[in-house]
């Protein structure tokens, strides 16, 4: 937000201050819903208004957009939030294992329409297939019906053609979100703080020693008959090319896709990430290259060049930066790029694993 937009914002406050002060001062006080604040941001494209601040927001994701509202320190803004098994280990790390466990979950699962409502939110915080899935009917549009403003998340939002998902690179997309959601919970200032800082990473990152040819990664989802990954526009991408390599994948216009095993193989990957989380163990998706006949004698594989890190950490959130660090050295440990001073400001991976 430019100082001239906070300075309308300011004088929008002050206005309202007064008005009401003197509505107080004739006995004619407005009622609780009337000189509500809002604002209007642009989201996937599209003006929206949101109360702001916003009150109470009911969080969906992998874990990504709620470390976006914690960075923001917004966790007193927050009605209930969806499942954290796969990631309250990794926020906790980040955002503190007292503000964490403080929070409401109201599921544990996909979240539904009845679960959203009965947290009683002005705000929805989700992305498609983060939360929004038209078959559950838990949409933006059904959300509206109910006068609770939905947000998507940014690498979440569809194409033109309303199939694949992704309309930008994946930090401007996260740069988008944290300044949006500064604006929905009134901490623009925090928002304007988290931005420079992973930006100001991201520069040394980009000013390390780089390899004379980047080193080619893979990005493991899950997979048994086809592999889960994601291309140009998903949180990998920006993670995988600011620690100095190459996304297997980044041809495939899209953010979490799934290819064939040819295509894994005839990538040739120097090093394999994987995403951790509860569908599959690290350890069983390990088991799968390891064994599969097209696999298992990649040098990758052989030499057990691995990274195992939290779904919230790879999908788009203040985590990336944290990723890309922690996948610099990774890389670096294994001769893949050369070596740095980097070090990751938390250290991600699941213990005993990786």
């Amino acid at each position: 937000m430019t100082s001239l937009h906070r300075a309308v914002r300011a004088t929008g406050v002050l206005l309202l201050t007064s008005s009401l002060l003197a509505a107080c001062g004739s006995g004619e006080g407005p009622s609780s819903d009337e000189g509500a604040a809002e604002v209007t941001i642009t989201n996937c494209g599209a003006e929206e208004t949101f109360p702001s601040p916003a009150e109470r927001m009911y969080v969906g994701g992998d874990g990504n957009m709620l470390a976006m509202v914690l960075a923001l320190g917004a966790e007193d803004q927050v009605a209930g939030v969806s499942g954290l098994s796969d990631t309250k280990v990794a926020l906790s790390t980040a955002y503190g294992k007292d503000v964490v466990d403080g929070l409401n979950v109201a599921t544990k699962d996909q979240p539904t329409m009845e679960n959203v409502i009965a947290q009683d939110p002005d705000v929805m915080l989700a992305g498609w297939n983060y939360g929004y899935r038209e078959e559950n009917k838990l949409t933006p549009d059904t959300l509206k019906e109910r006068d609770i403003a939905p947000y998507v998340l940014s690498e979440s939002c569809r194409q033109d053609d309303g199939g694949a998902r992704g309309t930008m690179p994946p930090w401007e997309a996260l740069y988008a979100d944290m300044e949006n959601l500064g604006e929905i919970t009134g901490k623009e200032d925090e928002a304007d703080e988290v931005v420079t800082d992973i930006k100001d990473r991201l520069t040394v990152l980009e000013e390390a020693p780089q390899a004379n040819e980047a080193p080619t990664v893979f990005l493991f989802d899950s997979g048994t008959k086809e592999i889960f990954t994601s291309g140009s526009f998903g949180g990998p991408q920006a993670i995988i090319e600011a620690a100095g390599a190459k996304n297997a994948t980044e041809d495939v216009e899209d953010t979490w896709t799934e290819v064939s095993w040819e295509r894994l193989v005839k990538a040739e990957p120097d090093y394999f990430a994987f995403v951790d989380y509860d569908g599959q163990t690290f350890e069983q998706k390990v088991k799968v290259l390891e064994s599969n006949p097209a696999t298992k004698d990649l040098s990758a594989v052989k030499e057990k060049r691995y990274l195992n890190l939290p779904i919230s950490a790879w999908t788009s959130s203040p985590l990336n930066i944290d990723s890309a660090e922690q996948l610099r050295k990774g890389l670096e440990e294994h001769a893949l790029v050369p070596e740095s001073d980097i070090e990751p400001e938390f250290d991600l991976e699941p213990k005993g694993e990786g």
